[in-house]
């Protein structure tokens, strides 16, 4: 017995020495020799109670990522600095500054210079931030016609930007302007292909006819020809701006998802505030009772 206990104490002895002390370093040994660090496992994000407002797709064998603002359950508004009114600069910066139980999402909206900043309209929280950029030049923004994603309070809206000019008079509540539109009235922009050879990761916004919010990032690289027929012939959506690409991003808290980049404007859908439900009435008899 006596022997039989000495073994069970040196086993047990050896089992913890082979385990890794909680919350310090792995060691790992090279090839020759030498011995380096390897930083601690990242905490495993916990996903909030609730169902996300993101669906994966496969549209021409092209994974795609499909969040819907309904405006019966959302509101919609633009973020870009923070408290230090410097740009966020990613989203998980930005997440840090707000409640993730009343987001249901959120992207990066629109293009940027080098300081992170809008280079086109950008109206946040009803204050003009950025006037409407209708100037020519070279890259996706100045493919004409570009366009403005814009709304006050339900009502949400894609339109090219000299249509915006020519027809909105009251400013809206959030608005970020960016380019190409993919769609024009059902059309695809006209110097868009069908299915070009230029690919990247993008991704885009569309109103569809019941005032639907669909915000669409590929998984992999995407023509703007596909795009624009996923808005299309998919989500039923007749005009639709591109957003981004390469930096295109998503944080959806439901789902621990928090793509990582460098991003300047953020589209942040909230939660609507659930309504209380109704207090009913005393009856007589318990008013007697309370007095």
């Amino acid at each position: 017995m006596k022997r039989a206990a000495l073994i069970l104490a040196g086993l047990l002895a050896l089992t913890a020495c082979s385990e890794q002390p909680e919350g310090e370093a792995l060691v790992t040994t090279r090839l020759d020799g030498s011995q380096e660090e390897d930083p601690a496992p990242a905490p495993t994000a916990t996903a909030p109670a609730g169902p996300s407002a993101c669906k994966s797709v496969t549209f021409e064998q092209v994974p795609l990522t499909v969040c819907t603002a309904d405006p019966a359950e959302h509101s919609i508004q633009m973020a870009n600095l923070g408290a230090d009114k410097q740009p966020f600069g990613s989203l998980s910066a930005f997440a840090a500054s707000v409640d993730p139980a009343a987001i249901a999402f959120a992207v990066n909206g629109g293009m940027y210079g080098d300081d992170l900043k809008p280079i086109g309209y950008f109206v946040q929280k009803g204050e003009r931030l950025k006037e409407l950029n209708r100037a020519a030049g070279e890259g996706n923004f100045y493919m004409k016609p570009n366009g403005v994603f814009f709304g006050t309070g339900s009502k949400w809206r894609v339109l090219g930007s000299n249509t915006f000019f020519e027809t909105v008079g009251d400013r809206p509540d959030f608005g970020t302007q960016s380019g190409p539109l993919l769609l024009i009235d059902g059309k695809l922009h006209p110097e868009i292909q069908d299915d070009g050879p230029s690919r990247a990761i993008r991704n885009g916004v569309g109103v569809d006819a019941s005032g639907k919010a669909h915000f669409v990032i590929s998984g992999a690289p995407i023509s703007f020809g596909q795009l624009a027929r996923f808005y299309r012939d998919e989500l039923k959506v007749a005009t639709a701006l591109y957003l981004d690409g390469q930096v295109s991003s998503l944080w959806d808290p439901a789902t621990a998802r928090m793509d990582k980049g460098r991003v300047g404007p953020i589209i942040l859908v909230s939660k609507r505030a659930a309504k209380a439900a109704p207090t009913a009435e005393p009856s007589a008899e318990a008013e007697a009772e309370a007095q």
